[in-house]
């Protein structure tokens, strides 16, 4: 069995859109196969209206662990250049690189910082 939140994720739809046309909190593989191959009309729509700008769901992985969750990427967020669970110590994250530095962001998916290296600037 697969939850809405999986198929959500496997439709590349959010959560609310899934709920709203009927996906059910859950579902066999072969269901979501059948959504697959044969899209209904408001997914159909919904993959045409897609600007392409902003994913609708983001894969995040642990950069010190390897721990892995899907999200729904927010507004605010740059564009990471590692994220890790917040339990990490620091000197456990990748260290910087020479020319960069390093921001940190709490608060991305449920449990991790998101930390962006960026050039420094001239």
């Amino acid at each position: 069995m697969i939850s809405r939140r999986d198929a959500a994720i496997a439709l590349d739809v959010p959560m609310e859109m899934a709920q709203r046309h009927g996906i059910p909190k859950r579902l066999t593989e072969a269901e979501l196969g059948e959504i697959l191959d044969n899209p209904p009309a408001w997914l159909i729509q919904s993959r045409a209206n897609r600007t392409g700008k902003r994913p609708v769901w983001v894969h995040l992985e642990c950069a010190v662990c390897g721990y892995e969750e899907a999200a729904r990427p927010k507004k605010w967020w740059p564009e990471f250049t590692y994220v890790v669970c917040e339990h990490h110590a620091s000197d456990e994250v990748p260290p910087l690189r020479p020319g960069l530095i390093r921001s940190e962001f709490d608060g991305v998916g449920t449990r991790f910082v998101g930390i962006a290296d960026v050039a420094v600037p001239d």
